[in-house]
């Protein structure tokens, strides 16, 4: 069974286009991403949210205007928040300077944590190899 996994950020720029690339090799988990602002690269839709069986958004804003503006296309869905913060560049490992890190070092291994334990809920957990822009990659 494929599962289908949207991630979520602001404007689709940086940290939802790289969960997308992290997580896009895993079997059995088709990958996709999407952004809530209007100038979004690739908008949120009716039509992902409906694809889509897990959603994971990068931080409690997001689930907040997700909530507010897709709220009948959700019911089916999980939406998880990864408490990542705006700190990163696309597929970066690490952003800014060891002091700008801080909170972003801090929420990663909780946000990768969550991560893995949504799209291995129904299996067993693996172990992380590779962080990059504060998800690990299995």
């Amino acid at each position: 069974m494929t599962r289908h996994v949207l991630f979520v950020c602001s404007r689709n720029r940086l940290r939802s286009p790289t969960a997308e690339q992290v997580f896009a090799d895993w079997p059995g988990v088709e990958t996709a991403s999407a952004g809530l602002s209007p100038d979004a690269d690739v908008p949120v839709t009716p039509e992902l949210l409906a694809w889509a069986d897990t959603i994971f958004v990068m931080e409690r804003v997001h689930r907040a205007r997700l909530s507010e503006r897709f709220a009948p296309h959700l019911r089916h869905a999980r939406v998880i928040c990864l408490d990542i913060p705006d700190d990163y560049d696309f597929m970066a490992p690490r952003a800014g300077a060891p002091a700008e890190r801080e909170s972003a070092r801090a929420s990663a291994p909780r946000a990768c944590d969550a991560a893995a334990r949504g799209l291995t809920r129904r299996g067993p957990r693996r172990q992380p190899r590779i962080c990059v822009a504060g998800i690990r990659m299995m």
